[in-house]
């Protein structure tokens, strides 16, 4: 992976923008010179050359520097929700509206067995058994840009289980071990219920085993999701009225494929790239399977179940399930990939700001390093777009701002829309939406 290194005039430019984000952001820590090492730490993310360690951020010979990163990152107790939750209002709230919050996994393989969540576990994304951690971003994206805003690290059995490990790295009480899938699911519920964003569309890819819990716990609060599932996956389907047969069950793939008369042509332009591309895509009305640990089964949820076919391919070849039944298909096609804008972001942005890179043993400095390298990531992005926030520009006192403090300027109305057009998602090309 190349490294990030800024020409001097750039380093300047957002190390200005840092310190007006901090004062966005870190409102919530209550010591100044908590926000000053905060400041120290995101210029280093964005300014170090090489792996983004405590110790070259530092640089060589500031031990007292290096002191006080270690204990503002590893030690120091500051909440990183409130900042999490700062970032993602504001980003919701300017230029960067998104269209989706997007389930982004990331895996950081390790030598030893010290850094907290680390074990060897089997890994989907690398096909093989790895000794790593496992986590999950969650990132508000558009077809221009993404932002990680929230994170989970997922803990392996003997992190929560063995009370001295546990006691080691810092780990709450509250912290459980499970599924990279569940701990996601569980942190969209806390930013849909308590963040004060406007509800997105949760694009993720869900493991069949972990289908029917994700289903169920986002129908429960209402969330709208596009799931890319396995074309293996049982879908139950028919029997929907009196005088029709079923339900029948077939693997997701065999029932696309039955329809493949019905599909229709999508253009569309690939993330970072500038030819076009064409799609084939159909749908089918299905059942939700319910959970099998549920006491009284729910009654079954209908979803949609959208197939693709590349071109010139003669099987489908991608899959995914939602409970959004009334956008058009190559809308909820441009939905599903949003997750190449956060991989190419991920890959251009996030890994150059050192998210990957944090080397210390504890649960909380992880989550420290992560919600840093996500304030980063948006400096980097918003200082290359030319977004400049000031807070006299941005702040106004709102409804629901405390004496003293300052919310967000609400986004600008959409411009309306030119008679007879048809609204189109960003990433679409201007040509026909379907072509028959």
């Amino acid at each position: 992976m190349a490294r990030l290194v800024l020409p001097e005039d750039s380093t300047k430019e957002i190390s200005e923008l840092i310190d007006v984000l901090i004062s966005l952001f870190f409102e919530s820590l209550p010591r100044r010179d908590q926000r000053n090492w905060a400041r120290v730490y995101l210029n280093g993310l964005v300014g170090t050359a090489g792996k983004k360690t405590i110790r070259n951020i530092a640089g060589t010979g500031a031990s007292s520097v290096e002191q006080s990163l270690q204990q503002f990152i590893s030690k120091s107790p500051w909440d990183w929700t409130p900042v999490r939750r700062s970032l993602a209002q504001h980003l919701e709230r300017t230029a960067q509206r998104p269209l989706a919050w997007v389930i982004q996994p990331m895996v950081v393989e390790k030598a030893g067995d010290r850094s907290v969540g680390v074990g060897r576990q089997f890994v989907p994304q690398l096909g093989r058994t790895a000794n790593c951690q496992q986590a999950s971003g969650i990132w508000l994206a558009s077809s221009e840009a993404s932002f990680p805003v929230e994170w989970t690290l997922t803990l392996p059995g003997p992190w929560t289980s063995e009370l001295l490990r546990r006691r080691r790295a810092g780990i709450p009480d509250t912290a459980r071990s499970l599924t990279p899938a569940q701990d996601a699911v569980h942190a969209v519920q806390r930013m849909a219920a308590s963040w004060q964003l406007q509800r997105r569309p949760v694009v993720m890819e869900v493991a069949n085993s972990d289908l029917p819990h994700c289903i169920e716990s986002f129908a429960l609060q209402d969330i709208p999701f596009v799931f890319k599932v396995d074309g293996t996956l049982p879908v139950s389907f028919g029997g929907a009225g009196r005088h029709k047969p079923g339900p029948h069950t077939a693997p997701a793939r065999e029932l696309i494929d039955s329809l493949r008369s019905q599909r229709r042509v999508v253009e569309w332009t690939r993330h970072g790239r500038a030819e076009g591309s064409v799609t084939l895509l159909t749908s089918a009305a299905i059942l939700a399977t319910p959970c099998e640990d549920r006491p009284v089964p729910a009654p079954p949820t209908p979803l949609l179940l959208v197939g693709a076919w590349t071109e010139a391919a003669m099987l489908p070849s991608e899959f995914w399930i939602t409970n959004i039944g009334d956008r058009p298909l190559a809308q909820l096609f441009l939905l599903a990939k949003l997750t190449d804008r956060v991989s190419l972001d991920f890959s251009d942005t996030c890994e150059p700001v050192g998210i990957r890179d944090f080397e210390g043993r504890s649960f909380r400095g992880w989550h420290h390093h992560a919600t840093l390298a996500s304030v980063a990531h948006a400096a980097m992005l918003l200082g290359a777009r030319g977004h400049r926030p000031a807070p006299g520009s941005l702040a106004y006192p709102g409804p629901s701002a405390r004496p003293g403090e300052q919310t967000v300027l609400p986004p600008r109305p959409p411009r309306p829309l030119i008679p007879g057009q048809t609204p189109r998602l960003p990433g679409q090309t201007p040509r026909r939406e379907y072509i028959r």
